[in-house]
């Protein structure tokens, strides 16, 4: 699993014109989400889930914790690894607990965390200059260095494509200037966000 970047509270559903998921299932994956740290905090396993086949489909994912507006936590998988709900549980606990940038989250802050959820499409290649700000999240790539940036996030900032590229050059370890290198893997993705807000 990844940590994400240091972001501020995304517009909910932004990255996402035409929405895969449901309204009910987006409320049963926060539902999921938000009961796995519970659980979490509390040294217990997270209740059976009967999931239908649509969140049983592999698919990658992060979970985004905020805390008075600021990020809390945020951990996922880029790629399918597992089906949603399964992932969305796992991250949502490794987004409270494991995020290494920030100190675990007590069961005193537990009810006041707002949850955000971003399914992303697979990842797929991209030369730098057809990145979207605003449409692509991105991954950049140099053996086993790697840094990833949801497409909420330059948005957030008020990054354009270049600034979007050198961030998330820098996430992965590397210069700046790094994604001009032809040894580089850029990579992009799309994102459906949901989060408590809605």
């Amino acid at each position: 699993m990844l940590p994400s970047s240091d972001a501020s509270l995304p517009a909910v559903g932004a990255s996402a014109a035409i929405s895969e998921y449901s309204a009910e299932e987006r409320q049963l994956l926060l539902q999921l989400a938000r009961s796995s740290i519970l659980c979490a905090l509390q040294d217990r396993e997270p209740p059976p889930f009967a999931a239908s086949p649509h969140l049983s489909e592999p698919r990658g994912a992060f979970t985004t914790l905020y805390a008075r507006g600021r990020l809390r936590g945020c951990v996922g998988y880029p790629t399918p690894v597992l089906p949603l709900y399964r992932t969305v549980i796992e991250t949502a606990r490794a987004a409270a607990l494991e995020d290494p940038r920030f100190r675990p989250v007590t069961p005193e802050e537990a009810g006041d965390l707002r949850i955000s959820i971003s399914v992303l499409s697979p990842l797929a290649p991209i030369r730098a200059d057809e990145v979207e700000v605003g449409r692509h999240g991105l991954v950049v790539s140099d053996g086993i260095r790697r840094g990833l940036l949801l497409p909420q996030v330059p948005v957030e900032h008020g990054w354009d494509r270049m600034t979007f590229l050198e961030q998330t050059c820098r996430k992965a370890g590397l210069h700046d200037d790094a994604w001009r290198n032809r040894d580089i893997t850029i990579e992009a993705f799309t994102a459906e966000v949901f989060g408590d807000a809605e």
